[in-house]
């Protein structure tokens, strides 16, 4: 059965998603139902075109990567050598990665690359909302940046350009991804990696893919049950 939403904030009882996950038909993107909807597992995915209906999903089966778990390939340790962080900062970096420097740019760069596939979900209300939550402290970005990408000029000296990234929402010590973005070969990789062993080094519960693919799964995205995934999301 999926439920139809009203001005009221709430949702029905998650565990009656139907079988593809979706749950309710409605509602608005306000920061107070999105923060009801993430404490539950509960988040919106509809085709900004097709509808102006928001659609709410809560899968039964939930696709997770716990930070502990993450896999790094050989080749992946080699780029992150060459990789700067607040972890592990490098003078003669490739890359440099940062929390929160750019939020605008990450969810809008993540928007482009999918705006004019069928079913592209990340359209201006929801831009609008993530930025709102953003700006509250809820949603953060990673950001990967090319160090020095652009050439000097004799007006303006050298700067970084943003290549690839992530954004999401930080629930206690879990993160649900929403979106992420590589204009460089493995640049959301390096993105995700840099999130996972920041939430590990504070003790993270886990990062929410919310769907499945191979990419994810090749890092070390696995399967849990819902009652696991909200012992974990709600564990202090």
């Amino acid at each position: 059965m999926v439920f139809q939403l009203d001005s009221g904030i709430w949702f029905p009882d998650p565990h009656l998603a139907e079988d593809d996950g979706l749950l309710a038909l409605g509602g608005d993107l306000s920061v107070d139902r999105l923060l009801l909807a993430y404490d539950y597992g509960i988040f919106p995915w509809y085709s900004f075109r097709d509808s102006d209906e928001i659609a709410w999903y809560c899968p039964h089966e939930r696709f997770v990567i716990f930070p502990d778990e993450i896999h790094i390939s050989h080749s992946m340790r080699t780029l992150l050598n060459h990789t700067s962080s607040w972890l592990t900062p490098r003078k003669d970096a490739r890359y440099r990665l940062t929390i929160n420097k750019d939020f605008e740019g990450v969810i809008s760069n993540c928007s482009k690359l999918r705006y004019e596939e069928q079913g592209a979900w990340l359209g201006e209300d929801m831009i609008a909302a993530y930025t709102k939550l953003h700006q509250l402290g809820y949603a953060m970005s990673v950001e990967v940046w090319e160090v020095n990408a652009a050439e000097a000029s004799n007006e303006e000296p050298p700067h970084d350009r943003l290549v690839g990234g992530l954004y999401g929402v930080a629930v206690g010590k879990s993160f649900i991804g929403e979106s992420m973005f590589s204009l460089v070969p493995s640049g959301s990789k390096l993105a995700l990696i840099y999130l996972a062993q920041m939430l590990g080094r504070k003790g993270g519960g886990l990062i929410d893919c919310q769907l499945h693919t191979p990419h994810l799964q090749s890092m070390g995205g696995r399967y849990i049950d819902y009652e696991t995934y909200l012992k974990v999301l709600r564990a202090k």
